[in-house]
C-alpha cells in the first residue's frame, strides 16, 4: 500500500510536477520556469528524484539538483566550479572546488539565454569526461 505522496510506481517527472504543484506559490512557479529551460537546453536531459525528494537533472553524469526552501529555489550544479559562466550566472556557492549555485528569490528574473548556455556548458563538460574516461573490458 502506497503512503500519501509516495513515489512507489512514479516516474521522476511526475514527481516533480508534484513538488511543483505542492508548493503553489513563486517557489513552484520559479522551479516550473527552470525546469522548463533545462528542456529546452539539453532536450536528451534525464529527469531523477533523488536523495528522498530531491529533482535532479543529468545527461551523462549530473547537471544540477532543484531544491526549494522557504525564501530560495537552488539550482546547484554538481561540477559548477569547471563550468564557464561568462554571463555570471552563478551566485551562490562561488567558494567551493567543486559546485556552484544559482539562488532566486520571489521576484528575480534569471536570463534565459544565458542560463540555457550554462546547462550546454555543463552537458559538454560532462559528455567530454565521459568519453575520457577509459572503458573497461568487459
Amino acid at each position: 500500500m502506497n503512503k500519501p505522496g509516495s513515489s512507489e510506481g512514479r516516474s521522476a517527472s511526475e514527481l516533480i510536477e508534484q513538488r511543483i504543484a505542492e508548493l503553489g506559490d513563486w517557489r513552484g512557479e520559479t522551479l516550473s520556469r527552470m525546469r522548463g529551460l533545462i528542456r529546452e537546453a539539453d532536450p536528451d536531459v534525464v529527469e531523477e528524484w533523488k536523495w528522498g525528494g530531491t529533482p535532479v537533472w543529468s545527461h551523462d553524469g549530473i547537471i544540477c539538483t532543484g531544491e526549494t526552501y522557504k525564501s530560495t529555489v537552488k539550482l546547484t550544479f554538481a561540477r559548477g566550479a569547471s563550468v564557464d559562466d561568462p554571463a555570471g550566472v552563478f551566485n551562490a556557492s562561488l567558494e567551493g572546488n567543486t559546485r556552484r549555485a544559482l539562488d532566486l528569490h520571489e521576484g528575480e528574473a534569471v536570463d534565459a539565454d544565458a542560463f540555457r548556455a550554462l546547462i550546454r556548458a555543463a552537458v559538454a563538460l560532462n559528455v567530454s569526461s565521459r568519453k575520457a574516461k577509459p572503458r573497461r573490458a568487459e
